[in-house]
């Protein structure tokens, strides 16, 4: 079954860390790039940051450059979002996706046709 699971997400205070996971299987991660965005409630979709399938790459919204990183792990089939600095604002559902075989790279979600099921994350004192 082709699909992305998300992981990782959690309750965390401002200024904290975490480091989400998104692991594909029924197919190999190697040929497709990456991307994260995030979703608060009673806002649209927001593209945070992708990967290039070579991993040579990387794009970030502004709201994020400097805090969050993205990577990945070929061999275990596996991309990351190392998110730190954590504020108030980065409170959402986030959630890995793979764009359409056209798309180098992108910060659209309409670039992108499978995703996973999300992970929250909830920063908060």
């Amino acid at each position: 079954q082709v699909q992305l699971v998300e992981s990782g997400g959690g309750v965390v205070q401002p200024g904290g860390s975490l480091r989400l996971s998104c692991a594909a299987s029924g197919f190999t991660l190697h040929y497709y790039g990456v991307g994260w965005f995030r979703q608060a409630p009673g806002k649209e979709r927001e593209g945070v940051s992708c990967i290039t399938r070579s991993g040579g790459n990387t794009y970030y919204a502004d709201s994020v450059k400097g805090r969050f990183t993205i990577s990945r792990d070929d061999v275990k089939n596996t991309a990351y979002l190392h998110i730190t600095s954590l504020k108030s604002e980065d409170t959402a559902v986030y959630y890995c996706a793979i764009p359409t075989d056209d798309i180098t790279w992108s910060l659209d979600a309409s670039d992108y046709h499978l995703w996973g099921q999300g992970t929250q994350v909830t920063v908060s004192s």
